[in-house]
């Protein structure tokens, strides 16, 4: 257990402290759990998350063949027309970020509105680093919103015997999905205060023509394919995947034919980022490492031993611990390892785990948006942004990410003592 905790601690401050080399630190790091015994092979592989590797893929796809048909320009006049400058231009995307991500992965929300934002800051010639983190964290705040806005959420759903409603109405009270709302528009306060001096007005031009309307239905498509396939039970464990990388492949044989070339479909798939993939499997290697270790095991054991049986002081425990350990290990294993944990807390003090199961989701989710590599969302924008030429230094993510964490987190940790306290 302490050499796994002292490699994952390793990797981490590598990775934060040499962002250009994130990929190769993270799968070094994945073959040191695979060579020194910790994980066989087999077992290595299956700490992967294919599902949400091909479901990347597929949308950056997709994404590249929307980009091409103008549509994101297009959207960008659109949004250009309602705002005055450009600190309401980031407030708008993040908080449209923000209703997409309650319904579909919130990776797939940033693949998808990040090229809105690189658009606009094209045509206002201003730098996209903030815009993109902002529509990011935004994403990821969003996801416990919902039963199918993320993996934690459904996770507790199936743990805690809930359906889609109970997260809008749960015992009669207002459930989680109102105090993540409330999160969020402190957080967009938080946004205009941020942003205060980009007063920058904002002005549209001619709206731009789409070329090609193929990528916008193949993208509603894929929206509309995984909010279905999140509330039907029975469905492949890599249904996600399966659907964004079929509608892609779709968009490519459609392109190919009506260009009668293959050209455009090889520059769709040379336009995926490999690095962000390469960089995500080796995290779900590490991850995988140290929860076999009993290091994540080990850390939820902590909180038992020091609650004392006072319910405020578990609740305010597991939410901010959740916050802190979010930031640096993969919210999806800790969960996991958490949810008996919780459950025997509650059972053990006599209570409903409700307030307790709430904390922890809120404060799990929420976490990640502490570090640049605390959440999948943040990984994927700061990818695009590479990708685009700008180099993300860390005090340009902590500068929105922490303060938007607390302003997102505090409101949610007050509301679920206020209604489920006394459950």
């Amino acid at each position: 257990m302490l050499f796994a905790g002292i490699v994952f601690v390793i990797t981490y401050a590598l990775m934060l402290g040499l962002p250009k080399y994130r990929p190769w630190i993270a799968l070094c790091s994945a073959g040191v759990y695979i060579f020194s015994g910790i994980l066989s092979v087999p077992e290595a592989f299956g700490c992967i998350d294919f599902n949400v590797l091909m479901m990347i893929a597929g949308t950056m796809g997709i994404v590249s063949l929307l980009i091409e048909s103008k549509m994101p320009a297009r959207i960008a006049d659109i949004i250009l027309e309602k705002v005055p400058n450009v600190k309401w231009t980031i407030v708008s995307l993040s908080l449209f970020a923000g209703i997409v991500s309650a319904f579909i992965d919130n990776v797939a929300t940033v693949l998808m509105i990040a090229p809105i934002a690189l658009e606009i800051s094209r045509k206002l010639k201003i730098s996209p680093v903030g815009m993109i983190i902002s529509i990011a964290v935004s994403s990821n705040l969003q996801g416990a919103a919902t039963l199918v806005g993320d993996t934690t959420s459904i996770m507790l759903g199936g743990y805690a015997g809930m359906n889609f409603m109970d997260f809008f109405v749960y015992h009669g009270r207002p459930g989680i999905f109102f105090a993540v709302e409330l999160g969020a528009l402190a957080a967009a306060s938080l946004l205009l205060v941020l942003f205060r001096n980009e007063t920058q007005p904002v002005t549209s031009g001619q709206r731009t023509e789409v070329t090609d309307y193929v990528p916008s239905v193949l993208m509603v498509s894929m929206v509309l394919g995984l909010i279905i396939a999140s509330m039907l039970e029975g469905m492949p464990a890599m249904i996600n995947g399966y659907i964004c990388v079929s509608l892609f492949a779709v968009g490519l044989i459609i392109r190919s034919v009506r260009d009668r070339s293959a050209e455009a479909a090889k520059k769709a798939i040379r336009e995926i980022d490999y690095e962000t993939l390469l960089l995500l499997a080796g995290l779900f290697i590490v991850v995988g490492g140290i929860s076999k270790a009993g290091v994540v095991a080990k850390a939820a054991e902590v909180f038992t031993r020091i609650s004392g049986g006072n319910l405020f002081l578990i609740y305010t425990i597991i939410t901010w611990a959740s916050v802190l350990l979010s930031a640096f290990i993969d919210n999806i294993p800790y969960v996991a390892a958490m949810l008996p944990v919780v459950k025997g807390i509650a059972a053990a003090m006599g209570v409903n785990p409700t307030l307790l199961y709430f904390g922890l989701l809120s404060g799990a989710t929420l976490g990640g948006n502490l570090t640049p590599i605390g959440a999948s969302a943040n990984i994927t924008g700061i990818g695009i942004l590479r990708r685009e030429g700008y180099e993300v230094k860390n005090a340009d993510f902590f500068r929105i990410g922490i303060p938007f964490t607390f302003a997102a987190v505090v409101p949610a940790y007050i509301f679920f003592w206020v209604f489920y306290a006394n459950l």
